[in-house]
């Protein structure tokens, strides 16, 4: 029996990998310094794993920005509008990458971002690979074999991770038409085949192939290229040892499938799909062995021993010990990096969690225990393991009578406006009063460096609560003004109380807990510390009221008031799993809604509810998103719909493919929505214009994800390209996000830049009426 995880956390424990990163883009700090710093994480990772006793540990899982990315330069699928840059002496290959990954505007070169999306139905976004009609490959970056050689060099014994070459192309986009992209797999096969070469030259055992897809509806011709490109790697390497790992879902009817590739092992993910181990216990061929994805790499609670022994005394009863690995369902990207660094943590609640570097020691204690060790360290700690288990079962903390009373009560009115969208828009154009293509921001503004440690010598008392507040208040005004001043219509009044969107909120919720070094990886160097759903959530005062009166009180333009949904506030925490999901869901949709009609009585008129992660939660299989989508709608519009007509509500929603659930975006029943839309150029709009979309929409008009400062004619010809789509009544004009991660120099830029588009379109807009009148 073998013990190994599929990948491990690449930002550090206290986030160095951020840091750097940063450092080096400002140009505080050299490539050298950033490049050691890679090389310390790495290093401190699999030292770790070597002393949790992980018997196959990953390399490769490390990435300075995304692993989608790098198979992307490794592979030399370089988007030709980067030519210039890596023409450019000055730059590095991680230069490239970077420009690849966040634009490039300098050397008097202005070159967009690739695009971003959500990596299946996590909170962490990848670069989306762009295919082109009969697309060559070659060997362009050699960071998989550099990584492989230096954990050897140290001792390591270590499994080269790789994006399976099937599902490397899936999770691409199509730059033409009239191919599809799954037809490049024979052009690509070299470039995989050769790196392998090149593994096994420098000594390399096993390789793990990530295959999510596998996990996910397939069409015949995605089967077909996976036993194509299984066939032809195996008969060029038949001495090399692969694993095919699955996860997030189960395999089901890719079952089949799975077990006639040509591997050695095959991995599936447990904690999301117990149910597929009986399956496929009973069909796996005798020369493959199983990995079985037993510790949570999504979550954070301990993992239950006496069951996952029980799903292991089950596999090896039918395959024997020899065939079987025992892993994290996942890589443990997903995790924070080390429980023993909270310090503040309730100590009741801390006896129930497991981060990253404690799930480690899990899969190496479920191995010695399934192999009956007598060793009492081990037998104390599955002891220890049964007694916080059954704590969390029974504790006082997570249940609230009136709390579940009220969830059973709701009823469908709860989940209606009084009137339909035709009503209420104009009620609200009468109290309102917006112009043509309205502007507005989505509502955070940049956090400086006097802001964050405000709130850090806040925390640490070093500054009490008025001296505070003051300072708030002052950065407010001064944002209000501001936008004032450029001529913004809808104004937002910055979020600097604020920490992060979800976090913010998981602080004031009861049955919520947070962490002080918590991280996870959101994109690049964007890191996120969810909130800990432990128990029955609900709102024990106001969160966002004063702030939005204050910034209401400056102004006579409108203010937002800003909420994150419940949808989002479920995917983007660690959720308690002792119940579904759904009922969660209504518990948090109950808190929002009092807090809307709360910002409602205190006179503010335009209330946005942020749901950024209602298509990532999305089950990966189509079976279940009718299940989803019903109760999932339902929490946002309980949320949102104990307002009167003239009451604007609005939505924000992230990159995200719209097509399929268009029609539950449309019973969201939001007045207004915006979404991500500058990378895609507007793509994402057809599915609302083929739609036919009723409400009102902003499609973002600069990718806020980028330093890089766009034209007004960029913004104009996006809003030009949105009029075509959407009549131009219906249309908002705002940023793709928040401004939150930006500098104000960019920001002041680029919204001086969308103020006067705005303005532009507007202008053309009336002239081109006018005309056609005459």
């Amino acid at each position: 029996m073998q013990t190994h995880i599929l990948g491990y956390p690449r930002i550090g424990s206290n986030r160095e990998l951020k840091k750097a990163c940063e450092q080096y883009w400002s140009g505080k700090t050299s490539l050298q310094e950033l490049l050691e710093t890679g090389r310390n994480i790495c290093q401190e990772n699999w030292k770790t794993q070597q002393e949790a006793g992980i018997d196959l540990i990953p390399c490769n899982d490390f990435s300075y920005y995304d692993q989608v990315l790098d198979m992307t330069l490794s592979v030399g699928a370089i988007p030709k509008r980067y030519n210039e840059v890596a023409l450019k002496t000055s730059n590095s290959e991680l230069d490239l990458y970077f420009a690849m990954a966040r634009g490039y505007q300098k050397d008097e070169l202005d070159i967009t971002a690739m695009e971003m999306t959500k990596w299946f139905d996590t909170n962490y976004h990848y670069i989306v690979p762009e295919f082109y009609k009969n697309q060559e490959f070659k060997l362009f970056s050699n960071k998989i074999v550099n990584e492989f050689v230096g954990a050897k060099q140290l001792g390591v014994n270590a499994k080269p991770v790789i994006i399976g070459l099937v599902s490397y192309l899936l999770l691409g986009k199509e730059k033409e038409e009239g191919f599809d992209k799954l037809d490049l797999a024979s052009k690509l096969l070299p470039v995989y085949i050769e790196i392998l070469q090149e593994l096994q030259a420098q000594g390399a055992e096993w390789i793990q192939f990530d295959e999510p897809f596998l996990a996910l509806d397939l069409n015949e011709k995605a089967k077909e290229t996976y036993q194509f490109i299984y066939n032809e790697i195996r008969k060029k390497f038949p001495k090399l040892k692969f694993i095919v790992t699955s996860y997030f879902e189960g395999l089901k009817d890719n079952l089949s499938l799975a077990n006639t590739l040509p591997i050695d092992t095959l991995h599936i993910d447990l904690v999301r799909c117990e149910d597929q181990l009986d399956d496929v216990l009973d069909t796996l061929p005798e020369n493959k062995s199983l990995s079985l994805g037993i510790v949570d790499g999504r979550n954070i609670w301990k993992n239950d021993f006496e069951k996952s022994l029980q799903l292991i005394q089950k596999a090896t009863d039918k395959l024997g010990s020899d065939r079987i690995f025992i892993a994290s369902s996942c890589s443990l990207l997903h995790a924070p990096c080390d429980l023993e660094l909270e310090t503040s943590l309730d100590n009741d609640i801390k006896q129930w969690l497991a981060f990253a570097k404690q799930k480690l020691t899990e899969v190496s204690l479920l191995k010695k225990l399934s192999e009956g060790t007598t060793d009492k360290a081990i037998l104390n700690a599955f002891e220890e393991n049964k007694k916080a288990i059954a704590s969390r079962k029974s504790s006082a903390l997570i249940h609230h009578n009136d709390v579940k009373q009220r969830v059973d009560a709701i009823a469908e009115v709860d989940s209606q406006r009084k009137n339909a969208f035709s009503t209420r828009k104009k009620a609200q154009e009468k109290v309102l009063n917006l112009p043509l293509f309205p502007t507005t921001t989505i509502g955070s503004f940049p956090q400086t460096k006097e802001v964050r440690s405000w709130r850090a010598q806040f925390k640490k008392g070093s500054l009490n609560s008025e001296e505070y507040k003051y300072l708030l208040k002052k950065e407010t005004q001064k944002t209000i003004q501001w936008q004032e001043k450029i001529g913004l219509d809808v104004l937002v009044h910055g979020e600097y109380e604020r920490n992060d969107m979800v976090e913010y909120f998981g602080e004031q919720l009861a049955g919520v807990t947070f962490t002080k070094k918590g991280w996870v990886q959101s994109y690049g160097s964007r890191c996120v510390k969810p909130p800990i759903i432990y128990g029955d959530v609900y709102r024990p005062h106001p969160m966002t009221v004063y702030w939005s009166q204050y910034a209401q009180s400056l102004t006579n333009n409108w203010v937002k008031g800003m909420l994150t949904g419940p949808v989002t506030i479920l995917q983007w925490s660690f959720v308690r799993d002792d119940q579904p999901r759904s009922t969660t869901c209504k518990q948090i949709a109950l808190a929002i809604r009092d807090e809307v009609t709360d910002l409602e009585k205190a006179g503010i008129r335009i209330i946005q509810i942020d749901e950024p992660a209602i298509r990532e939660g999305l089950p990966l299989r189509k079976s279940g998103w009718k299940n989803y989508l019903k109760w999932a709608v339902e929490a946002f519009k309980i949320s949102s719909c104990g307002v009167d007509d003239a009451t604007q509500i609005h939505t924000h929603m992230c990159y995200s493919e719209f097509n399929d659930i268009i029609q539950n975006i449309a019973d969201m029943d939001a007045d207004v929505i915006t979404i991500e839309c500058s990378r895609s150029q507007m793509e994402l709009l057809n599915a609302f214009a083929d739609f036919k979309y009723p409400n009102e929409i902003g499609p973002g008009v600069y990718d806020i994800h980028s330093p890089r400062v766009p034209s007004i004619q960029e913004m104009t010809e996006l809003l030009h390209k949105a009029q075509k789509v959407i009549p131009a009544s219906q249309l908002w004009v705002n940023p793709d996000c928040g401004l939150k991660t930006r500098h104000w120099d960019e920001t002041e830029k680029a919204l001086l830049a969308m103020v006067s588009a705005a303005k532009e379109a507007s202008l053309r807009y009336n002239t081109n009426t006018l005309e056609t009148i005459t």
